[in-house]
């Protein structure tokens, strides 16, 4: 069986020509990370690997619901929505082990939509590194919460009442996990054969919730993987009859969902260059700086990490998740923490929950550090015990809400320059777009609240 990892345009091309496929599915991940995609018959698969393809600009247009912006200047009714282009990555090729004899094969936007593309976004602040004289590496991990329900029960029950996979309390549970081995056992079957392999999998505290972690790679590859994950979990569970969510906090009842970033620099060599032996904390002038500049541009990009309405309900006091850009050594209470180690000294970027979209939320993680690197910016004194009941100086403070922080960004000309006027401004008023929706919507707790008494 031909090996998929790291395959040329013309390694590709001979295997779409083979005998070794019958369908080809191709996908793209659109501004809120969700992957949109459609089947290719082997002709037009090869003409799209030659010279890629068009796929409606609409998906840089809508919203998760599919519902069109009308606050942007990329697409809209005033473009007609064009096809924009799309070219296939020839070494993100995986089989898809529930589908027989089916290939996917991974795109990302170019021409004039790869200044928007999140994939892009990425890639350019790689590049950035690169300049710099460092490799990145990154690595994922996910909690996300299991429900005995389907896509129609959920609405008929409107997302209310609904049934977890196991009751209470019970993180790290080798109970759970054994009771459900099979379901545990695909999810590592599956991540394995679809190259996104698993560091660890186990329950966490919480109704129902697992926590996935992916292993180290390569930032890009890093995260493709997280976002095919955050896909391919949700189709796992949903063979299966259940429903997979990765909202930030689905209920006010139980802890929110994490979706944490780990962050390591290497030079052209290959080493290692945040650590420092001989330094204060063992960190190096460099990881001392990459730590400054992410805590100094956290509140001002955090709408590129918590970027919906919902993830603002994760980050209040108590409950696992920072509310002000702090840092700490092995402090689970802080924003950053600093996780030591000869081979393995590493940046954890906490405040990130399971809806980031990965290319974005690792674009930010990363530039900001880079920034901090390129700026020699110092970070405030390491925090000692429990972040939640220290103050901090008001620029440490995140915005409130999604729409503050999606004004803080258009603000900054430190985004402009690490991101591009054109994405900054695109993905800020996709946010803005996001707040008014929920500003227009009647919640149950209003009626619950309003509806009789007031």
């Amino acid at each position: 069986m031909t090996d998929l990892a790291n395959l040329s345009a013309e390694d590709l091309i001979q295997l779409v020509k083979s005998d070794d496929f019958d369908r080809f599915k191709v996908g793209v991940f659109d501004i809120d990370g969700i992957l949109r995609g459609k089947y290719m018959n082997r002709d037009k698969l090869l003409s799209s690997l030659q010279s890629g393809f068009g796929f409606c600009n609409v998906v840089l247009g809508w919203d998760s619901q599919d519902q069109l912006y009308d606050n942007v200047d990329y697409t809209g009714w005033h473009t007609a929505y064009p096809d924009a282009e799309v070219r296939l990555i020839p070494g993100s090729a995986r089989r898809i082990p529930f589908e027989d004899r089916t290939l996917f094969v991974l795109g990302e936007f170019a021409g004039n939509a790869q200044a928007i593309c999140p994939r892009g976004l990425l890639r350019r602040i790689l590049a950035r590194a690169e300049r710099m004289g460092f490799t990145a590496m990154a690595g994922m991990e996910f909690e996300f919460f299991l429900f005995q329900e389907t896509p129609d029960s959920i609405r008929e029950k409107v997302f209310r009442n609904l049934r977890p996979l196991t009751p209470g309390y019970f993180g790290y549970s080798v109970l759970r996990s054994s009771v459900h081995a099979e379901l545990y056992h695909e999810f590592l079957e599956t991540c394995e054969a679809m190259r996104m392999p698993l560091e660890g999998l186990h329950t966490e505290t919480g109704a129902g919730v697992i926590e996935a972690a992916l292993k180290v790679d390569g930032a890009l590859e890093a995260a493709d993987r997280a976002a095919l994950f955050k896909t391919f979990a949700k189709v796992i569970a949903q063979r299966r009859g259940l429903m997979a969510t990765f909202m930030a906090k689905w209920s006010p009842d139980w802890p929110g969902q994490s979706g944490h970033i780990h962050i390591s620099l290497a030079d052209k060599a290959g080493n290692p260059v945040f650590r420092d032996a001989a330094a204060p904390l063992a960190m190096s002038d460099t990881m001392r700086w990459f730590v400054g500049g992410q805590q100094r541009l956290m509140p001002e990009l955090l709408c590129m990490i918590a970027s919906t309405v919902n993830s603002f309900t994760r980050l209040v006091p108590g409950f696992w998740a920072p509310t002000s850009a702090t840092w700490g050594v092995e402090n689970r209470t802080t924003a950053l923490r600093v996780i030591g180690g000869e081979k393995s000294q590493r940046v954890e970027y906490r405040v990130a929950a399971a809806d980031i979209n990965p290319y974005i939320a690792l674009a930010a993680a990363l530039g900001s550090g880079l920034w901090g690197i390129e700026n020699r910016i110092e970070p405030t004194a390491p925090v000692a015990g429990n972040a939640y009941e220290q103050t901090f100086p008001s620029e440490l403070r995140f915005p409130v809400t999604l729409a503050e922080a999606a004004e803080r960004l258009k603000a900054s000309t430190i985004a402009t320059d690490l991101f591009g006027r054109e994405f900054v401004d695109h993905w800020a008023n996709t946010r803005i777009w996001e707040e008014r929706q929920f500003r227009s919507a009647v919640t149950s707790w209003e009626l619950e609240r309003y509806f009789e008494i007031i």
